[in-house]
């Protein structure tokens, strides 16, 4: 028997030992998580975990969700949110039409302007390219920083983006308009991008590609959401080196403000319409397991709307610390067929848990107290206009 293999068949209570209070668990220990088969006790060690580090607070962000355009230039084959020009009266939004969503959200309370869209669609589609320039702009990211200031300007929104793969100088544009950014690694598996593959012919998710954006942003000083979805295909151990890498980055950066651990669900229409959706328990192994290896500053996240009301507290169980985003005004519209719980009801599915749901900003609280660092000098004074002594959302 090799050392390896002696490794994964490591007993839970002897992987714990080596964990330390203060980071995630070392990297042979991790690997050996891959073996654990009790998830009761895998979840339970990482809820405790949890209560060290947040005590009763499950936080989320208010937010209205602004999709900029549905047009990419990738084809992931699970995926509804992307569209062909042919399907749309146009390739973008209007400022217009991104204000009024914005100023809908304002009124309702919200402090969060999501932005999401394909990746570079001006690539692929002459629709694209022909509305940039009609817009004035060379590129989606161009326009991207001109809806996103007016956001700020205009509602006092903060504007967190989602356009997919950056680059140094994508990250100087964007920087100034907005609070946070992300972009889902999704999985460390190359296997996924090969023909037959959830990612095949999507060269934006390769993930060389995704962890040099995670790279360049924490290089930037971008405070960062990044996450992994499981049930592609994935195996246990190419979750945890997705975990790992992670670790890696932010240990480099310090950027990585929360990792989101996503169920995958089949979608009528894809090429995955039959494929299995993601079981509970694979879910809240990888939740325990993130729990377990991420370093402790790092905040957990599980979408509510993607499992059944009755699911949640399984969730909560697993270790979790934030809900995400969840909008009173917009729906989900990467899952249209997935509604966001209303906010009371997600209050009281928290507390039923023995927790307490609490508002925070785009950006997590040790972001905007150490705003020199991690914002662009406009934005700090919105920063402190909406969040309290500690850096949450300002109830008032």
């Amino acid at each position: 028997m090799t050392a390896s293999s002696q490794l994964t068949e490591m007993p839970l209570a002897e992987i714990l030992a080596a964990l330390p209070d203060d980071a995630g668990l070392e990297e042979s220990a991790a690997r050996a998580l891959a073996g654990v088969t009790d998830l009761a006790a895998l979840t339970a060690a990482a809820a405790a975990r949890r209560d060290r580090l947040f005590g009763a607070r499950i936080t989320y962000s208010r937010k209205v969700f602004i999709p900029l355009t549905r047009l990419c230039r990738d084809v992931c084959h699970y995926c509804t949110f992307a569209t062909a020009p042919r399907h749309l009266e146009r390739a973008y939004l209007t400022p217009e039409e991104v204000l009024a969503i914005a100023r809908a959200g304002a009124a309702a309370g919200c402090k969060e302007a999501l932005f999401t869209l394909g990746d570079k669609p001006e690539a692929r589609y002459a629709a694209a390219r022909e509305q940039l320039q009609a817009l004035g702009h060379p590129s989606t990211l161009s326009y991207l920083a001109e809806v996103a200031r007016l956001v700020r300007a205009e509602t006092g929104l903060l504007p967190h983006l989602n356009p997919g793969l950056m680059s140094t100088e994508d990250y100087a544009l964007l920087r100034p308009q907005a609070a946070s950014m992300g972009v889902m690694l999704e999985s460390l598996s190359a296997r996924l991008a090969e023909r037959g593959g959830p990612h095949y012919g999507s060269p934006d998710k390769l993930p060389a590609a995704r962890l040099a954006t995670l790279a360049a942003a924490g290089a930037a000083r971008v405070p960062f959401t990044t996450g992994l979805l499981v049930g592609l295909g994935e195996t246990r151990a190419e979750t945890l080196e997705g975990l790992l890498a992670i670790r890696r980055l932010h240990r480099a950066h310090g950027h990585i403000q929360e990792v989101i651990i996503q169920n995958f669900r089949p979608k009528p229409g894809t090429k995955m319409a039959a494929a299995a959706p993601a079981p509970l328990a694979e879910q809240l192994w990888a939740l325990a397991a993130a729990r377990l290896v991420l370093d402790p500053e790092i905040s957990l996240q599980a979408p509510p709307n993607l499992r059944r009301r009755e699911e949640m507290a399984a969730l909560l169980a697993a270790g979790l610390d934030d809900w995400g985003g969840v909008s009173p005004v917009t729906p989900d519209h990467v899952n249209p067929e997935a509604p966001w719980p209303h906010l009371d009801e997600l209050a009281a599915h928290t507390a039923a848990a023995g927790k307490q749901l609490t508002e925070r900003l785009t950006l997590y609280p040790r972001y905007a107290r150490a705003s020199e660092t991690w914002l662009d000098a406009g934005l700090r004074r919105d920063v402190l206009r909406l969040s309290d002594a500690s850096g949450l959302a300002r109830e008032d």
